[in-house]
């Protein structure tokens, strides 16, 4: 499961950030950062990131502007009333996340319904309390904001509490693939038993925490990145509390509420025909033909990614499309025509000896490519700040920002939430030394909970996953693309291959557990922040609402899913609850035993070869000038169609040429509604997730099955 930073730690956004202003509302590190770093420069950020350019493209996506009054101080935004509803949330989603994982292996992201029902329940309690005569505190939307964080930390961990990965490990998957089967031994065994389980989740789970809380300011400020669900859930906590009195901002609410309607009624409308199994539905209908589309190339429909394509930048969404092309237009087909030459025929879908392998490891490069790049150029940009207060030197040589510069110029909203984010900052010491401490105590503790993971193999995994995980959040903040589990099949493969034959298969799941755990908190964390900082909530309580809502989940997680465990006959083939990523997950840790010798041939060529690339691009756009560099795409964009298929690049391209022709033909409308336009739709879809995953609890399947084959004569 996302990633992202800022160059320098908090503690100096909350000290020189406020005292310093002589650079349009920014402090000195700012300014040398956006000297250093052109594709961070604010507030004129370059193309390649989310946000488009303000004089050839759409201004960045921003939520219903705020009332230009100051936030209430940061303890009052977590309540006590707000932990309670945040608790009982916690619980609910935890069941449907596991229901739906353990029924057909994936969940949807329930951050717009975390959002929702937050603000239903809080609003029924006050107007309970009301009628009795007691008087409560007003409900603010920074109050709702921390009871949205606190739901998604909890539930987020529903894939590492009780998630595929220990069913792997369990007798019961064990006999599931044979005895039979090549390297599957019985010594690879351990059993679920909820004391460790939720020991385990305490010791892994507050780290994805402070390994990118220290780069919040360069992911939402500096690079602008969009996180597409982020902002959504911004407007619509906004749109809930907004008062009226303000012309535009009453538009957006309308234009939200109109779009958010359409887009529930339109899934509402597509279930009734996506039947049982996988090939039903709207969601594979054929647009483009039927060759292109067991090549993934057709539109699926889903306006959620309509939505983000309005959203993010032109750069972003042709990128995307690129990538789509690059992969699955040419180099899948071509690599599919070596069956039985570079790897064996007729080999399963998720198998690292074929197809899978290439898809897993090559899209892996270019990402690590981009992240490792731009992670680089921070951290220059942060050593030669530090390196010039030693040496004590007046100044170095900074941008002089143009404030008479119409394109400098920020609104007085757009300064009211970049000096709200920066006020109450998270100092940089406590990211650091919290993320040490947590990461010292479990390298010795879990090696007591698995003895096939040996402390150092522990401590390298706590070295490297601060970068996946800020090449995981970058992602994220482009295309809302979590790929945290593609980084934990990574890391299986890597740590099974390295154990090996003594204990391998129990070590690369434990892995899997450990990285993906910190990598995916640490994109869920970005994502809050962003909606934090646009509904003017202090970072100071998201991180605190963060650090309960996962000490939350640690507990509600494994206890939820062990109800399933004892209630149902988890795993059989034949039941309602397969699990069926259990077996995969087995079997992918047994091949990584191997080592790499088991990958297909070429792949690991190929692989060098893509992760150079990326690293070239990244040059290039930093040293072309602005008119040249627009052109140059993302590789991080191109990366994620790579593994994850065309269909979502299709629909963001199509949300792209909607806002295009938008802005020719009314641009000032175009810059006032796409957002809402585009949040109205993502809410709508996450929305649907409640009722969709009540009817999958209940086994109420869809009446209709709409599915195409060709015709015959």
């Amino acid at each position: 499961m996302g990633p992202t930073g800022s160059g320098r730690g908090a503690r100096g956004e909350a000290s020189e950030g406020t005292r310093r202003r002589g650079h349009g509302g920014y402090d000195d590190t700012t300014v040398l950062v956006a000297r250093l770093l052109p594709s961070a420069a604010l507030p004129r950020p370059r193309p390649n990131q989310c946000a488009p350019r303000r004089t050839r493209q759409r201004p960045p996506a921003r939520s219903s502007p705020p009332p230009v009054t100051a936030p209430p101080p940061w303890r009052d935004q977590v309540t006590a009333r707000g932990l309670v509803v945040s608790a009982v949330l916690g619980v609910l989603f935890c069941l449907i996340t596991h229901k739906l994982s353990l029924t057909v292996g994936i969940a949807p992201s329930l951050n717009v319904a975390a959002g929702l029902l937050g603000y239903f329940l809080v609003r029924t309690w006050t107007a309970a309390l009301g009628k009795v005569g007691v008087a409560s505190k007003p409900f603010t939307k920074q109050e709702n904001t921390v009871i949205q964080t606190c739901v998604v930390a909890c539930y987020g961990l529903s894939f590492s509490g009780g998630g595929s990965y220990m069913l792997a490990m369990d007798q019961k998957t064990y006999k599931l693939i044979g005895d039979d089967y090549p390297g599957n031994s019985s010594v690879d065994v351990k059993n679920l038993s909820l004391d460790w389980m939720i020991g385990f989740m305490f010791m892994i789970s507050f780290l994805g925490l402070f390994s990118l809380v220290a780069l919040r300011k360069v992911m939402v400020i500096d690079y602008k990145l969009a996180y597409p669900s982020g902002t959504a859930t911004a407007m619509l906590i906004n749109s809930f509390h907004a008062t009226s009195g303000a012309e535009l901002a009453q538009k957006q609410v309308t234009c939200l509420g109109k779009y958010l309607s359409i887009s529930f009624l339109w899934n509402c409308f597509k279930w009734f025909f996506s039947g049982v199994g996988d090939s039903c539905g709207f969601d594979n209908f054929p647009s483009l033909g039927l060759l292109a589309f067991r090549n993934t190339f057709y539109f699926d429909f889903s306006v959620t990614y309509v939505g983000c394509g309005l959203i993010c930048s032109h750069t972003v969404n042709c990128s995307t499309l690129l990538g789509a092309i690059v992969s699955w237009g040419f180099l899948w087909p071509y690599v599919s025509t070596k069956a039985g030459d570079w790897y064996p025929a007729n080999l399963g879908n998720n198998d690292f000896k074929g197809l899978y392998g290439y898809k897993v490891f090559i899209s892996l490069s270019v990402i690590l490519g981009d992240g490792i790049y731009n992670l680089i150029k921070i951290m220059y940009a942060t050593i030669k700040k530090i390196l010039n207060e030693w040496s004590k030197q007046e100044r170095l040589p900074l941008v002089q920002l143009q404030t008479d510069d119409e394109s400098y110029k920020l609104s007085a909203d757009e300064k009211l939430q970049n000096e709200t984010f920066i006020k109450d900052g998270i100092p940089l010491w406590l990211a650091v030394s919290g993320y040490i401490a947590l990461a010292a105590l479990s390298t010795i503790a879990i090696p007591v909970i698995f003895p096939q993971l040996k402390w150092y193999l522990v401590l390298s995994a706590y070295l490297v996953a601060p970068i996946l995980a800020f090449c995981n959040s970058y992602g994220t903040g482009l295309t809302d693309w979590n790929l945290a589990s593609t980084y934990g099949k990574f890391g299986l493969f890597i740590f099974s291959s390295w154990v090996g034959q003594n204990g391998g298969v129990i070590a690369g799941l434990a892995a899997l557990g450990v990285m993906t755990t910190i990598i995916s908190t640490g994109a869920d964390l970005m994502q809050d922040f962003k909606t934090g900082y646009l509904t003017l909530s202090s970072p100071r309580s998201m991180f605190v609402s963060q650090l309960i809502g996962t000490a939350l989940g640690c507990v509600i997680a494994p206890l939820t899913f062990w109800l399933y465990w004892t209630a149902f006959d988890i795993g059989d083939p034949d039941g309602v609850f397969k699990a069926p990523y259990a077996i995969i997950y087995r079997e992918m840790a047994i091949l990584g035993v191997e080592g790499f010798s088991t990958l297909p041939q070429h792949c690991l060529t190929m692989c060098c070869g893509f992760f150079v690339a990326a690293l070239v691009i990244n040059l290039r756009r930093d040293v072309c000038p602005n008119n040249v560099s627009k052109f140059i795409p993302l590789p991080m964009a191109i990366a994620i169609p790579f593994y994850i298929g065309a269909y979502f690049a299709v629909d963001m391209f199509v949300g792209t040429v909607i806002l295009f022709v938008w802005q020719r033909v009314n641009r000032k409308e175009s810059e006032e509604l796409a957002s809402a336009v585009a949040s109205g739709l993502i809410c709508g879809d996450g929305i649907w997730s409640i009722p969709s995953a009540v009817l999958s609890i209940l086994r109420i399947d869809p009446p209709i099955c709409m599915y195409f084959k060709p015709s015959v004569s």
